[in-house]
């Protein structure tokens, strides 16, 4: 499972990433964390409010901060749907 963070640095943005990891380590096993910075990049997910959050190429959250416990529905709903 691949997970994206979008984001260009802002404080909800570094905040989203710990968030993230906290849930990856409730959830475990084996994922792959890209934070991505890029504004063109991010354009592409015609995300237009960050912090986002990808999972397996889909736009999962955009423009709010996530609990972990969200964070961690989001990532079984991905897994069930794989």
């Amino acid at each position: 499972m691949k997970i994206e963070i979008l984001g260009t640095g802002c404080a909800k943005c570094v905040a989203l990433e710990k968030v993230v990891q906290e849930a990856l380590a409730k959830v475990g096993g084996f994922h792959q964390v890209e934070k991505v910075d890029d504004i063109m990049e991010i354009m592409k997910y015609n995300v237009v409010s960050t912090p986002g959050l990808v999972i397996d190429g889909e736009v999962k959250s955009t423009g709010k901060l996530l609990s972990v416990d969200e964070v961690v529905k989001l990532i079984e709903e991905a897994q069930k749907n794989a």
